[in-house]
């Protein structure tokens, strides 16, 4: 991990939020690469897409979905209430997070202005596994303050 920690596990230290840090090799991307080298079930290795409106207008969304299941886009926009989301391309998701893929996190953009959603699927788990803002790094904390310290929306947009 370097000298530096990321973002993600500074604020948690900060408020105090019991959590767990996972180091892995950065060249890892997916989730599921993330579930094979840590030892953690798939299903609760969630992964943070960069979801915009189309055509884009205010800031995209952050969606935690687990590394067990596809974005079904038509879901996520009527779950939303909009007519048309599409997935930010990886430059853009980069651009507009500041953050490279693979480590683009919701908790390492607290304050940021992004709203943030998660998968329903999250509420049948204690604690899972979110980037810490970094690649090659994660974060095993509870959900329910996940929820709290993200302010996410709980959706359904897994592909059925």
């Amino acid at each position: 991990m370097g000298t530096t920690k990321p973002l993600a596990v500074r604020m948690l230290e900060q408020r105090k939020i019991a959590h767990a840090v996972l180091v892995f090799d950065d060249s890892i991307r997916s989730a599921s690469g993330v579930a094979a080298r840590t030892g953690v079930a798939p299903e609760l290795v969630y992964k943070t897409l960069v979801i915009e409106q189309d055509p884009p207008k205010e800031k995209p969304y952050l969606l935690m979905m687990p590394a067990t299941a596809e974005v079904d886009l038509k879901r996520a926009a009527a779950a939303l209430g909009m007519k048309k989301l599409r997935m930010a391309s990886h430059r853009d998701a980069e651009r507009h997070t500041g953050l490279q893929v693979g480590g683009i996190s919701a908790l390492a953009l607290i304050g940021k202005g992004f709203p943030v959603c998660i998968e329903s699927a999250a509420l049948g788990h204690e604690e899972i596994l979110v980037s810490a803002g970094q690649r090659g790094v994660d974060v095993r904390l509870s959900v329910r303050d996940l929820l709290a310290l993200t302010g996410a929306r709980v959706i359904d947009a897994a592909a059925r």
